[in-house]
């Protein structure tokens, strides 16, 4: 079983959910990511709103999503992202999954709010718009790590 780093668990599960599973011989996890990725990508036509939403092409990205299906992804993707990382973070870390759990809500709000939101008259899509929103989620849940983290040390 390799180990890996932190950084590293996380950048291959960026590139492809289960792909850090895999690297660490975490075989039936792994193969089960990479199904679930397939899958819902298929399903939810996501690479072409990405390919799409990456020409500029909004309105057909959001006319290709088939979002009961893209709804499943933030948190099949976030929860990857954090299995990888757990692997390889120190026995010790506590509470490490906040900022990918928060990272997953923000995600599917900013998925489900895409839609309707325009920003200074700018449409973002079903790719644009949940990308903005992983930012505050990222961020809030750091937040709060850090916060439980500080109130267990001095207590």
């Amino acid at each position: 079983m390799k180990k890996m780093s932190r950084l590293e668990a996380v950048l291959w599960n960026i590139a492809f959910p289960g792909f850090s599973q895999l690297l660490t011989g975490h075989y039936i996890k792994g193969v089960l990511f990479v199904v679930l990725e397939f899958i819902m990508n298929v399903k939810s036509r996501f690479n072409q709103a990405i390919m799409f939403s990456f020409l500029g092409e909004i309105e057909r990205a959001e006319a290709v999503t088939n979002y009961q299906w893209l709804m499943f992804y933030p948190c099949v993707y976030m929860f990857s992202l954090w299995d990888g990382y757990r692997t390889a973070m120190p026995e010790d870390e506590k509470y490490s999954y906040l900022p990918f759990v928060f990272g997953a809500y923000f995600v599917t709000v900013g998925l489900i709010l895409s839609r309707k939101v325009i920003i200074f008259d700018l449409y973002f899509g079903p790719v644009f718009l949940p990308m903005l929103f992983l930012i505050p989620g990222l961020l809030i849940g750091l937040l709060i790590k850090f916060s439980l983290s500080y109130i267990n040390r001095h207590l």
